[in-house]
C-alpha cells in the first residue's frame, strides 16, 4: 500500500509539471483521466534489465571496427577505458554503456583520442617550489653569470650542441604561461641564422629559365632566344599534359600556343616547333576532356561517363609522374621524342574521346542519347579498325554507362514504375489517367515518349524498345490483378560477361546484353498475364459471349428479341423503351450461359428522323437506332476496345437489318396463304417472293456461315500464339478489320453496302404492296378513319405480351394501317413492275461491284458472293 500511495504521488506531480494543471483543478475530470492513462502506462510497461553480455559483445565489434578502419588509436583508447571501468564495476553500468553505444554519432569517423596529460584536468597540487629546495645553502644559482646572453656560434659546434641535447629528455608538451609583449620591443639581428648556402640559392635562381635576368639584354632588332635545357622543357611539357601552366606553352582559349623564344642548343627551331606543336594538340585534346568533366551535368548516364574521364585522367597524370621521376633519377636520359612516343600512347584513349566530346552539343539534354550512340560508333569503328585494346577498354567504359542508363529500364520492366527523376527515359506516365478507369491501362495510362526523332531512344535498341514498353506495362498490369511475378532481378554482370563474349564483334556484345535484359522479363511477365487472362479473368468466354450477343451465334435467343421488336414496330406500337428492350434481351439470352445477363444494356437512340416520320418505321435504317451494350471485365476490355464494340454494334444491326427483310416477307407469305383467289400477277409475285428469300438467305448465310465463322477460327488461332497483350489486340484489331471489310461495313465499300440495305427496304416494300393488295383500297381507307384510336390503344398496351392480344383480326388490322402504300396513282401490277426492274438493278450492281472488289483485292469471300448472286441472275434470264 505504501508503495501504491507513493507511485500515486508521483503521477499527480508528474502531471502537474508537464501538463501545467493548476492545484485547484486536480480532482477534475481531466486530471484524473490523464492519470488512469499514466497508470495504465506504468503497469503495462516492462522495465527489464539491459543485457550486459550484448553490450560487451557490442563494445568488442566497435574495437574490430576501429581496427579494420585503421583507427587503431581508438581501439586502444576504447580497450583501456573498458579496463578501467572494470575496477570500478557498478550495478547500472550496463545501462549507461548501452545509451552510450545508442547516442554515438559515426564514433570511427568523428571520435579524437585524447592524451592521458591533456585528460587530466585538475592535476594534484604541488607546493611551490624554492630556491632553497633546489639547494640546502640557497647560493647554487645565485650567480649571475647565468642570466647573460651566450653566443652559440663564436665557441659551440652544432655536434656540440647536439650531443648535450641528446642526453636532455625534453617533455613532449612543455607549460606555456601567458607573458607580456612590448610592443616596442624589435628583434635583433643576431637571433636570426645567417644564409650560409649562398650557392644553392643562386643555383636555384639561376634554374628558373623563365625569369628575364638570366639571360643577357641583347642590341635592339636582334631575335631574343633563350636556350634551356632538354629536361626543363620536358618538365614544362609534363606540367601543360597535367593542365597546370607553364611558361613554354601558353594557354590560348581552347587550344595551346608554344613561345618561340625557347630553343634547345641541339636542336633545329623547325623540328623542335613541330615536336612541341605536337605535344600542344594533344594537351589542348586533354584539356577539352578536363573543361567537359566540370560541366555540371543532370542525366545519370552521362555522370557515369565524366566519372570515368576523371578515372582515366587521373591514371594518364600517374604516366606523366612516373616519367618526372624517372627524369629525376640519377644517370637517366632525358627524351623529348620518348616522351612523345610515350604520351601518345597513353593518350590515345583520352584524345579519341577528346573528338567524340567535341562533336557533342553543350546542351545534352535536347539530344540526351548523343553521347552514348558516338560511344557506341567509336567503338564500332576501332574495332573494325583493329584496335582491339582500346576497343575493349572503351566497350568497358560504354558498359558502365549502359548499366546506369537501364537503371530505368529495369526498374521499369521488373517492377513496373517510371522513375521520374530520369528525364531521358522514353516511357511517361499519363497522370490524367493513371489510377483512373482500368478499362484503358494498357493504351492511356502509359506513353512510350520517344521524343523528337526518336532522341530519347539510343539507336542500338530501337528494335526492343517495343518489347520494353510491354513488359513494363505487363506488371502494371499484373499489379492491378494481384498477382505480381517473383522476378528476380538480374545483375548487370550477368548479363555481360568478358570472359564469354571475347570473340564477339561490339554490335553483337550489345545486342546480346540488351536481349537478355528484356527477354527475361517480357516472357515470364507475357506468360503470366496470359495466363491470367485466360484462367481469372474469362477471356474466351468473354470472346464467346460477344459472338452470341453481336453475331447471332445462337439463333434460338435472337428469333425472340427480333420477334418482339419486329412486331412491335409492324404494329405501330412504341418499341424503343430501354427497359423493354433491355427486359427482352436479358429474358432472351438468360439460357446461355456464357452471357451475363447483368452486363446487358440495350439503349435505342431516340433521334428526331426515327422518331419524327412514319415512312422510317418502313425502312430497315430504323433499326440502327438499336445500340447492344454488352460490359466486360476491364482486364477484358484492355484487349476489346470500345472501337473493336463499335465495330460488333456496326455488325450486329447489319444482321439484325436483313433478319428485318425477310421476317417481313415470310411474315407477309404466310397471309397470302389465306388468300385463294387467283390473281393476274401471281407469277411475278412468286417469282419476287422467291428470289428476294433466295437472295437474303444467301447473303446472311455468307456473312455468317462463312465470313464470321471462318474470321472467328483464325483469331482463335492467332490468340493462343500471341506472345503478349500487344499481339492479343492485334490479332483482335486484324479480326474486326477483316470482319469490318468482308461484311462491306468499311467507308470504301460504303456503295455496295447503300445498295444492300436499299434492296432490305425493296423487300420490305414488296412486303408492304402485298399486304395493301389483301386489303383493297376501301378497306385501307376505312382503316385511315380508325388509325387514330386504335393508335390510342397501342400506346396503352406497349407492355403487354403477345399472348393478351383480345381479337387477332383486330391486331391484323392494327398491323395494316401503318403501311404507308396507295394504289390511287399507280396501280399494284405498275408497282410490282418497278419492284421486279430495282431488284434486278440492285442485285447486278452489287454483283458488279463485288467483282470489282475481287478482282483489285483479292479477297476470296467477295469472288464466292459475286459468284452466286451472278448464277442466280444468269439462271433467271434463261
Amino acid at each position: 500500500m505504501a508503495l501504491a500511495a507513493d507511485l500515486s504521488t508521483l503521477i499527480d506531480a508528474l502531471i502537474t509539471s508537464v501538463a501545467k494543471i493548476p492545484p485547484n483543478h486536480k480532482g477534475s475530470a481531466h486530471t484524473q483521466s490523464l492519470k488512469r492513462h499514466v497508470q495504465g502506462g506504468l503497469r503495462t510497461g516492462s522495465h527489464t534489465r539491459t543485457d550486459q553480455f550484448a553490450v560487451t559483445k557490442q563494445l568488442e565489434g566497435l574495437q574490430e571496427k576501429f581496427q579494420i578502419l585503421n583507427r587503431d588509436e581508438l581501439a586502444e583508447a576504447l580497450h583501456s577505458r573498458l579496463a578501467e571501468l572494470e575496477s570500478n564495476r557498478h550495478s547500472w553500468l550496463p545501462e549507461i554503456l548501452s545509451l552510450l553505444l545508442q547516442l554515438s554519432d559515426r564514433p570511427a569517423l568523428l571520435s579524437t583520442v585524447k592524451h592521458s596529460e591533456e585528460r587530466a584536468k585538475a592535476p594534484e597540487a604541488k607546493e611551490s617550489l624554492s630556491w632553497s629546495d633546489l639547494n640546502a645553502e640557497g647560493t647554487a644559482f645565485s650567480d649571475e653569470e647565468i642570466w647573460e646572453q651566450v653566443d652559440f656560434a663564436g665557441d659551440s659546434s652544432d655536434d656540440d650542441f647536439s650531443s648535450v641535447a641528446s642526453d636532455v629528455s625534453l617533455p613532449k608538451h612543455r607549460p606555456q604561461s601567458a607573458t607580456t609583449v612590448d610592443e616596442g620591443y624589435t628583434i635583433p639581428d643576431d637571433v636570426f641564422v645567417p644564409a650560409e648556402d649562398g650557392d644553392l640559392v643562386a643555383s636555384l635562381e639561376k634554374a628558373q629559365f623563365w625569369r628575364a635576368e638570366n639571360y643577357p639584354s641583347l642590341p635592339q632588332g636582334e631575335a631574343a632566344t633563350r636556350l634551356i635545357t632538354e629536361s626543363q622543357l620536358a618538365r614544362e611539357t609534363i606540367f601543360m599534359l597535367q593542365g597546370l601552366p607553364t611558361s613554354v606553352y601558353v594557354r590560348l582559349d581552347d587550344d595551346f600556343g608554344v613561345d618561340r623564344r625557347y630553343t634547345l642548343a641541339h636542336s633545329s627551331s623547325e623540328a623542335l616547333s613541330s615536336l612541341l606543336q605536337c605535344f600542344s594538340d594533344i594537351g589542348a585534346k586533354l584539356n577539352d576532356v578536363r573543361d567537359f568533366t566540370k560541366l555540371p551535368q543532370t542525366i545519370p548516364y552521362m555522370q557515369t561517363f565524366c566519372r570515368s574521364l576523371e578515372e582515366r585522367l587521373l591514371e594518364f597524370n600517374r604516366v606523366l609522374s612516373q616519367a618526372q621521376c624517372k627524369y629525376l633519377s640519377a644517370g637517366s636520359t632525358v627524351s623529348l621524342i620518348q616522351l612523345l612516343v610515350d604520351v601518345r600512347q597513353h593518350s590515345h584513349e583520352l584524345a579519341l574521346l577528346a573528338e567524340m566530346i567535341t562533336k557533342l552539343d553543350k546542351n545534352s539534354t535536347d539530344q540526351p542519347m548523343c553521347c552514348l550512340d558516338s560511344l557506341y560508333d567509336l567503338i564500332c569503328m576501332l574495332e573494325a579498325l583493329g584496335d582491339e585494346s582500346t576497343s575493349q577498354r572503351l566497350a568497358e567504359l560504354f558498359f558502365m554507362c549502359f548499366k546506369t542508363y537501364s537503371s530505368s529500364i529495369r526498374l521499369w520492366m521488373e517492377k513496373g514504375q517510371v522513375d521520374a527523376s530520369d528525364s531521358t527515359f522514353f516511357v511517361r506516365s499519363n497522370r490524367e489517367n493513371e489510377n483512373g478507369d482500368l478499362r484503358t491501362l494498357w493504351h492511356d495510362w502509359f506513353v512510350l515518349d520517344t521524343g523528337y526523332r526518336q532522341q530519347r531512344i539510343p539507336r542500338f535498341l530501337e528494335a526492343g524498345v517495343q518489347k520494353v514498353f510491354t513488359a513494363g506495362k505487363s506488371m502494371v498490369f499484373l499489379r492491378y490483378l494481384n498477382a505480381p511475378p517473383d522476378i528476380e532481378t538480374m545483375r548487370f554482370e550477368d548479363l555481360y560477361s568478358q570472359d564469354s563474349s571475347l570473340l564477339l564483334p561490339f554490335p553483337a556484345l550489345v545486342e546480346s546484353a540488351f536481349e537478355k535484359l528484356v527477354d527475361v522479363d517480357h516472357s515470364l511477365s507475357a506468360s503470366l498475364l496470359r495466363t491470367e487472362l485466360d484462367q481469372q479473368c474469362g477471356l474466351w468466354t468473354s470472346l464467346d459471349a460477344l459472338q452470341h450477343v453481336y453475331l447471332a451465334k445462337d439463333m434460338s435467343a435472337i428469333s425472340i428479341i427480333d420477334a418482339k421488336i419486329f412486331d412491335l414496330i409492324d404494329r405501330g406500337r412504341s418499341w424503343d423503351d430501354r427497359f423493354l428492350l433491355t427486359e427482352i434481351s436479358r429474358t432472351a439470352f438468360s439460357s446461355v450461359s456464357v452471357i451475363d445477363t447483368s452486363r446487358l444494356l440495350v439503349r435505342p437512340a431516340s433521334t428526331p428522323s426515327s422518331r419524327g416520320s412514319e415512312n422510317n418505321h418502313r425502312t430497315v435504317g430504323i433499326l440502327e437506332a438499336i445500340s447492344i451494350d454488352y460490359g466486360l471485365p476491364w482486364p477484358i476490355a484492355n484487349i476489346i476496345t470500345e472501337d473493336a464494340i463499335h465495330t460488333y454494334q456496326r455488325i450486329s444491326t447489319f444482321l439484325m437489318q436483313i433478319r428485318r427483310a425477310k421476317y417481313a416477307i415470310v411474315k407477309q407469305r404466310i397471309r397470302d396463304a389465306r388468300v385463294t383467289t387467283p390473281g393476274d400477277n401471281d407469277t411475278l409475285v412468286r417469282a419476287l417472293h422467291h428470289n428476294m428469300l433466295w437472295v437474303l438467305d444467301f447473303i446472311y448465310g455468307h456473312l455468317t456461315y462463312l465470313v464470321i465463322s471462318t474470321a472467328t477460327q483464325s483469331l482463335h488461332k492467332d490468340l493462343s500464339g500471341a506472345q503478349d497483350v500487344d499481339a492479343m489486340i492485334a490479332a483482335h484489331r486484324s479480326y474486326m478489320s477483316s470482319l469490318e471489310a468482308q461484311c462491306l461495313l468499311s467507308k470504301d465499300l460504303s456503295h455496295i453496302h447503300d445498295a444492300i440495305i436499299n434492296f432490305l427496304d425493296l423487300c420490305v416494300h414488296f412486303a408492304d404492296l402485298q399486304a395493301a393488295h389483301l386489303l383493297g383500297d376501301d378497306d385501307q381507307q376505312h382503316l385511315e378513319n380508325v388509325k387514330t384510336p386504335r393508335k390510342k390503344r397501342g400506346s396503352g398496351d406497349e407492355f403487354d405480351s403477345d399472348d393478351d392480344n383480345d381479337d387477332e383480326d383486330y391486331d391484323h388490322m392494327n398491323y395494316d394501317h401503318t403501311l404507308t402504300v396507295s394504289f390511287r396513282e399507280s396501280t399494284y401490277s405498275q408497282q410490282m413492275k418497278t419492284v421486279n426492274n430495282n431488284f434486278n438493278h440492285l442485285t447486278a450492281f452489287v454483283t458488279d461491284g463485288l467483282k470489282s472488289l475481287a478482282r483489285a483485292d483479292g479477297l476470296h469471300s467477295w469472288d464466292i458472293l459475286a459468284d452466286r448472286l451472278e448464277w442466280r441472275r444468269n439462271w433467271r434470264r434463261h
